[in-house]
């Protein structure tokens, strides 16, 4: 009894070996499930603005809306029939964490002005350093990695992979199929 116990406990470990100070959160996807672990101590403002909208349940129901394959994978901002979601207010840009864009990571999407992220992010598919920061100007902020795929990279391949074009208001680069955050939950440490 007490090997089933402790053989159940470590299969549990397993599958969830969180790190103390890194939440993780899952994303339960159409198309399998995603798992990132964020880096709170690197980017604890754009961390807490994506658990807020994780535990708010505004990630549930919105979908992968722009994907470029050997690029990235985009989402967390509108829902299926391409009406983009209220959001808080902007965040400041964290990009100068040190964090680099790397296959795997996750970073926030924005506008050209530096501060303008607010819900959406993407999945990096390839090492990007033209994303990274590099200065202090618009040109050279880049975008603020706040975490990684932890489980689940097969997932976000198998997006990529999905054959993309023209779809609402979007001229390109959305995917053919939808793919949508079923339900996006923060894991128990």
């Amino acid at each position: 009894m007490v090997f089933v116990i402790g053989a159940c406990i470590l299969t549990m470990a397993a599958a969830h070996p969180g790190v103390p100070g890194k939440p993780r959160v899952q994303l339960e996807t159409s198309k399998g499930v995603i798992v990132v672990e964020l880096e709170a101590q690197k980017a604890p403002t754009t961390v807490a603005n994506f658990l807020s909208y994780v535990r708010s349940g505004f990630y549930d129901g919105t979908v992968f809306h722009r994907v470029i394959p050997n690029f990235m994978i985009q989402g967390g901002g509108m829902g299926a029939d391409f009406a983009r979601k209220a959001t808080g207010p902007p965040i400041p840009n964290e990009a100068a964490n040190g964090l680099k864009n790397l296959r795997g990571t996750v970073a926030m999407a924005r506008t050209a002005e530096v501060d303008s992220a607010t819900s959406q992010f993407f999945i990096n598919l390839r090492d990007n350093p033209h994303l990274d920061h590099r200065g202090p100007t618009p040109q050279e902020f880049g975008y603020c990695v706040f975490g990684r795929v932890v489980q689940g990279m097969e997932v976000v391949d198998a997006i990529a992979a999905i054959p993309t074009g023209p779809r609402g208001p979007f001229r390109s680069d959305v995917p053919v199929e939808t793919v949508t955050i079923l339900k996006a939950v923060v894991l128990a440490p």
